[in-house]
């Protein structure tokens, strides 16, 4: 009888483990659980953990939620000025909604073979309404947003987040680069020209701006300045003035060293004159006195 209960609680503990065992399940950081009923979705789990399900009927399936890359297929497009452009990019994304995406799409498989055409119009899109010189040069980070919202708006149906769209790279298709570059150098120098000419206008209004605030001061110190020579001339005329009114032989033995100094200068002036002119009458009397 004891044999017959330990055999019993043997297997009914069996059983229990099996039960166990296939109502319990773990789900991983990386991935997201979807649990089917007879093949039908009936729940989600997004967090990590111990979770359980209905042991025999129910089933799980479990949807990598990483970040994904989706590679794209070089894409030729038509710029707004009329120009082929050959760009090749990529997408990064993740699946935030295991029920949704299964319910949309069944598979990842499935998922970026709808996404990719997706892709490709949303780069038409964007990349079509500005010039190739905005692609390759100026505004390729602010396009790269913009196709990603774009992207984003046709993805989310799918459970599908797009993280990033990346142009990888933006190249002119071989037939007409050359001619395209041709252009754009034409383009530039014109634009150095242009710049170039308008330094030049400036320089030449500084420069005028410059002279005629040099003549200005050049004036205005010249006016200053014979203003103070007539004040100085007028002050020296006084004084002569007076010198000449308090002892006349001196002023005028005064004035006569003057004339020496002027005319005995040192140069190639030669003066001839008698001794017995009035010009060297302080020579032969220091008074000045004619013989």
């Amino acid at each position: 009888m004891k044999q017959g209960s330990l055999v019993f609680g043997a297997i009914g503990l069996l059983v229990a483990l099996v039960i166990l065992i296939n109502s319990a399940f773990i789900v991983p950081e990386t991935h997201s659980a979807l649990v089917f009923r007879f093949g039908e979705p009936k729940n989600q789990y997004t967090e990590a953990g111990v979770k359980f399900k209905i042991p025999f009927a129910e089933s799980v399936s479990f949807i990598d939620k990483r970040n994904r890359n989706l590679e794209q297929d070089q894409t030729e497009i038509i710029a707004r000025n009329q120009e082929r452009l050959i760009v090749d990019a990529f997408a990064r994304y993740r699946i935030t909604d295991p029920l949704l995406f299964y319910q949309s799409v069944r598979n990842e498989q499935n998922g970026e073979a709808r996404l990719a055409p997706q892709i490709d119009r949303a780069i038409r899109a964007v990349l079509g309404e500005v010039t190739v010189d905005e692609i390759i040069s100026t505004r390729r980070a602010e396009l790269m947003l913009r196709i990603r919202d774009l992207l984003s708006q046709s993805a989310r149906p799918l459970g599908v987040e797009i993280i990033d769209v990346k142009i990888r790279r933006a190249d002119l298709p071989q037939t007409n680069s050359e001619a395209v570059f041709q252009r754009m150098i034409a383009e530039r120098k014109q634009l150095a020209q242009q710049y170039r000419s308008e330094g030049s206008e400036r320089a030449n209004q500084i420069r005028a701006q410059a002279d005629r605030q040099v003549i200005e001061i050049t004036s205005e110190a010249e006016e200053e300045a014979q203003k103070i020579r007539g004040a100085a001339d007028g002050e020296r005329n006084a004084i002569f003035a007076a010198a000449y009114g308090r002892d006349p032989e001196f002023f005028a033995f005064y004035r006569s060293l003057l004339a020496y100094e002027e005319a005995l200068k040192q140069g190639q002036t030669r003066i001839l004159l008698s001794p017995e002119s009035e010009f060297f009458r302080y020579f032969n009397n220091l008074e000045g006195a004619r013989r």
